[in-house]
């Protein structure tokens, strides 16, 4: 079993920047990917970036390429997504996400996790 607990949102003006952490728990966390998956109100939960077991592969949406960055320590059994250049249209709730399933090639599909945490709101004001 993984729990994941996201922490690092909050209320930012556009431009500006977050760091979003993701806590596991769990003795496996440095085998298996992680990802970040945002909604906003009225849409579908959307991919945002994903990485392997080791860092050594990063896999970003579009929207967020060049602005945002995910990285783990797992050492401290912990993921993160540093956001700059913040945009109003960034605004969701961010959810962390563990596919214990696969280590190297992480997918963009919200099936493809099967550990969720319960989401850290960022909403960006213009």
């Amino acid at each position: 079993q993984v729990q994941l607990v996201e922490s690092g949102g909050g209320l930012v003006q556009a431009g500006g920047s977050l760091r979003l952490s993701c806590a596991a728990s769990g003795r496996t966390f440095s085998s298996y990917c992680m990802g970040w998956f945002r909604q906003a109100p009225g849409k579908e939960r959307e991919f945002v970036a994903a990485i392997s077991w080791n860092g050594g592969r990063t896999y970003y949406a579009d929207s967020v390429k060049g602005r945002f960055t995910i990285s783990r320590d797992n050492a401290k059994n912990t993921a993160f997504l540093q956001m700059n250049s913040l945009k109003p249209e960034d605004t969701a709730n961010y959810y962390c996400a563990a596919d214990s399933r696969s280590a190297v090639l992480c997918g963009s599909i919200r099936g493809d996790y099967n550990y969720w945490g319960q989401g850290t709101q960022v909403t960006v004001s213009s």
